[in-house]
Formats: structure tokens, C-alpha cells, sequence
């Protein structure tokens, strides 16, 4: 099979279909799923036998900083959406920041689709943002066809995408209502009295205190407020901390329309493990205490915590200031777009987690909630043939060599996962085979449309 033809049909021993492994062909028509038929019902040359590979819909990665236009140091659509294919990742949601421009105004919107013309190897949405004063933007964007949008409520970390106000967020909610759009908090709230500790900056200890629950709390807090008084879809992104999950459970049982995601480095890493200096670890929200960890691992259980998303925010490696190992100063950021899936799968096969669970998490509630639902993330006949053939239970380690995201740099560096992913299909097309890819990127710009009766819009 030639990497970037269409593929008419795979064949498995282990085909994920209604939450049990079967021995199945999945047949595809024109990019879709067209029947998904026992083994002895089909005979055809052009089947792409996996053997024993487990066969399933492709991961949706509603949270990836791409940062193209203007800080394509950092990262860009080429390499992005490569590392997102090699790791069976068959659509991401591009975040508004950390491009410049940024994802506030329908020219930079426009100006952003420009530059990510035929760079994509895999299906690409994209989020707008909600920045002070742009509320008027953000009718336009919705008719264009962004995904939602995302704001902070801090410092974002780049002065070109400043954070909200309360107010703000009054105004910004009056012009998303009725819209079935969705608004994305990065929920931190600056505090009075965070501890600030006066000792080596190069202990992450340090950093730790500085950005503690509290900070998440207050921010949900607000969130919740405004999430039941407008009734606007509301998402926390990269949650960190479960103390606030019980406000977020009160908040959905009194009729607030709200999700909530965590990220494979909360779920992977403990803040009692990362060393002196070693910046590659840091991220905001931080990671926290294993105890912490637990209990987010407890709520995806409990499905208090909707999905799981890489958050995969790049830089280059001077910005991690891995020559002083400073955690006050280096940028806060994890790359892992590429290892999401054996990140989880090596944690949460550990603890009772299944492959219908996977499929929950990584792709289904993503897609839900970017409202790509309809198109993708399910082995479904009708919905598009994006999969991923990997296998589960074999080891291996991530090595430099074999990162395809931009820069490196990576604080899984070294460590051992269990489930390689050997091939990934978009839209019934071999993108990635066997650590190759398509020779030209065949992934398509992904636009969300809303319901007719939207008049206002």
C-alpha cells in the first residue's frame, strides 16, 4: 500500500467495534466508512492486512499551540500536524495564540487559514480568541467557521493576547449566546497573598508555590457563575488541579452547560520527580503532587473529567533557559502531541482502563466538543474513515531521533510507553506508515458550521 493512497478496505484481527475487539474488514468509500463487515464476508486484492494490530477511530486533539504565522521557530502546520499523524492524531484544534497574529480578528483568521494551506497532514480546526475589546470580531468568526474560542484569565504569556476582565467576559458572553459556540477558559485568577518563596529558583518546589490550587479554584469559580447566568457552553482547558472537580459537578447538576479537560502531563508526571534546573518540566497551570494526580485519575474514572488532550505548547529550546535551569523564568510549555496516545494508554492500562475508555477520552468527547461529532471519531459507517493502527502492548522508548514535532525538547525524553502506533488513515488516506509519511500533506481546514436558526448571526 503506497503512503498517501486511498485505502479501500483494512483487515484485523482486532477491529474496535462496539467497545469489543472483533475480527473484521473495515471497508472505505470516497474517505468514508462504508460497511464494517466480519472477516470471512469480504474478499478484495486491496486490503491493507494488519494482522493483529488494533484498529480504531483516529485521536481528535482539541488543544495544539501550532503558532503559524509568526513564531514558526517554535513550531509550524508542517511539522505540528507530521508529529500529530505519527501519533495517530487524525484532527487537532489550533489554538489561537501563540501566533502572531493572533486568532482575534476575522483578518487574522483569514490571514492564519492562508498560512496553513497545504501544510497539513492531518485535518486541522481552529479556535478564536476573546481578547479585550475584539467582542465584535466574534460574530464574524463564528460565521466563518471557527471551532469556539478560548481566552485566559491571566497572563497568557504573550502580550499580544491579553487576558480578560470580568467584564469583559459579561460582554464577550452577550454576543456567544444562542450561538451554540463554545468558550474556553484557561482557568487561573491571579490571588492575594500566594506564598512566594524566596529560595533557589532552580528548585521546582519554587515555581510550584507560586501557582498554587487557589489560583484555579477562584478562576473556575467565576467560570461557573457566568456558565449558569448565560447559559453559554463554557470548557476549562488543562486542568491541573482536582480540588476545583466538585465545583465544576455542582455547577453541571444545576444546569451549567460545562466540560472539562486535563493533559497527558498531568495524568504522566509528578512534581516530586522533576529535578533541579529541569525546565522542560514546567507548565501552567503546573503539574502538582502525585497525591493530586491520583485523584484526576479518579475523576476520569468517575467521569467527572471529560477528555484528555496533549495542550501541546512548543518552544524553542533558549526559552526554557536550560542553561541557568531557572523555573521562574523559562517559558511555560510541554511538547507531546506525537506521544499522547502511549502516554495514556501506558498509565491507564495500569488502572482499569479499556480501549472504549481511549476512544472516550482522546476522541469522541474532543470531538463533541469542538462539534465535529457528526464527521469524526467514530468506526462508524457515514462518518469519515480517519483510524489509527497501532499496537498496545508494544514497548518503546522516545528517542530524539524519532520526534517529529519541531523542536525536540521534551520531558519525555528517555522514557519507556507501552503502544506504538504504526499507521494513521485520514479521510480513507495512508498518511503515515511505519515511521513514513504521504509525500504531500492531504490533511483538509475543518470549519464548524452552526444551526440555521441562528438568525442573529
Amino acid at each position: 500500500m503506497e503512503l498517501g493512497s486511498s485505502v479501500r478496505a483494512i483487515r484485523s484481527t482486532r477491529v474496535l467495534r462496539d467497545s469489543e475487539l472483533q475480527a473484521a474488514v473495515v471497508v472505505i468509500k470516497n474517505g468514508k466508512i462504508h460497511h464494517i463487515l466480519s472477516d470471512s464476508n469480504f474478499s478484495g486484492a486491496e486490503v491493507l492486512d494488519v494482522g493483529d494490530s488494533v484498529v480504531m477511530p483516529g485521536l481528535v486533539d482539541s488543544h495544539v499551540h501550532v503558532n503559524e504565522p509568526g513564531r514558526t521557530t517554535w513550531e509550524g502546520f508542517w511539522t505540528a500536524t507530521r508529529a500529530a499523524a505519527a501519533g495517530g492524531v487524525t484532527t487537532i484544534v489550533d489554538m489561537p495564540l501563540n501566533s502572531i497574529p493572533p486568532t482575534t480578528t476575522l483578518a487574522n483568521f483569514q490571514e492564519k487559514l492562508r498560512e496553513a494551506a497545504g501544510k497539513c497532514f492531518v485535518d486541522t480546526a481552529f479556535w478564536g480568541g476573546v481578547i479585550p475589546g475584539n467582542e465584535w470580531e466574534l460574530q464574524p468568526m463564528i460565521r466563518a467557521g471557527v471551532a469556539g474560542f478560548k481566552c485566559f484569565m491571566i497572563h497568557s504569556g504573550v502580550d499580544e493576547f491579553p487576558h480578560v476582565t470580568n467584564s469583559d467576559l459579561h460582554t464577550a458572553m452577550k454576543q456567544l449566546q444562542g450561538t451554540g459556540t463554545v468558550l474556553l477558559f484557561h482557568a487561573e485568577r491571579e490571588i492575594q497573598d500566594v506564598k512566594q518563596d524566596s529560595r533557589d529558583p532552580c528548585q521546582y518546589s519554587t515555581f510550584l508555590q507560586s501557582r498554587p490550587d487557589e489560583m484555579e479554584t477562584e478562576a473556575i469559580r467565576i467560570v461557573t457563575q457566568l456558565c449558569l447566568q448565560y447559559q453559554v457552553r463554557c470548557h476549562i482547558v488543562h486542568l491541573s488541579s482536582a480540588r476545583p472537580l466538585k465545583m465544576i459537578q455542582e455547577a453541571r447538576e444545576t444546569g451549567a452547560p460545562i466540560t472539562v479537560e486535563t493533559t497527558h502531563h498531568y495524568l504522566s508526571l509528578r512534581a516530586e520527580d522533576i529535578p533541579a534546573g529541569a525546565t522542560q518540566f514546567k507548565c501552567c497551570p503546573p503539574i502538582r503532587s502525585s497525591a493530586n494526580q491520583e485523584e484526576l485519575w479518579s475523576a476520569l474514572k468517575a467521569r467527572d473529567i471529560d477528555m484528555v488532550v496533549s495542550d501541546h505548547s512548543p518552544c524553542t529550546p533558549d526559552l526554557k533557559r536550560l542553561e541557568t535551569g531557572d523555573f521562574t523564568e523559562a517559558w511555560g510549555g510541554i511538547s507531546s502531541l506525537q506521544f499522547g496516545l502511549p502516554l495514556f494508554w501506558t498509565s491507564a492500562s495500569q488502572r482499569g482502563f479499556g480501549l472504549p475508555d481511549v476512544v472516550r477520552l482522546l476522541s469522541e468527547k474532543p470531538a463533541e466538543m469542538c462539534r465535529l461529532d457528526h464527521l469524526k471519531s467514530r468506526l462508524t459507517p457515514g462518518f469519515d474513515a480517519d483510524l489509527v493502527i497501532w499496537d498496545p502492548e508494544r514497548e518503546f522508548e522516545i528517542i530524539e531521533e524519532n520526534i517529529h514535532h519541531r523542536n525536540k525538547l521534551t520531558p519525555y525524553l528517555g522514557m519507556k510507553l507501552r503502544g506504538a502506533v504504526r499507521g494513521t488513515v485520514v479521510r480513507g488516506q495512508l498518511v503515515f506508515w511505519e515511521g513514513r509519511f504521504s509525500p504531500e500533506p492531504l490533511g483538509q481546514h475543518l470549519f464548524i458550521h452552526q444551526r440555521r436558526n441562528q438568525a442573529q448571526l
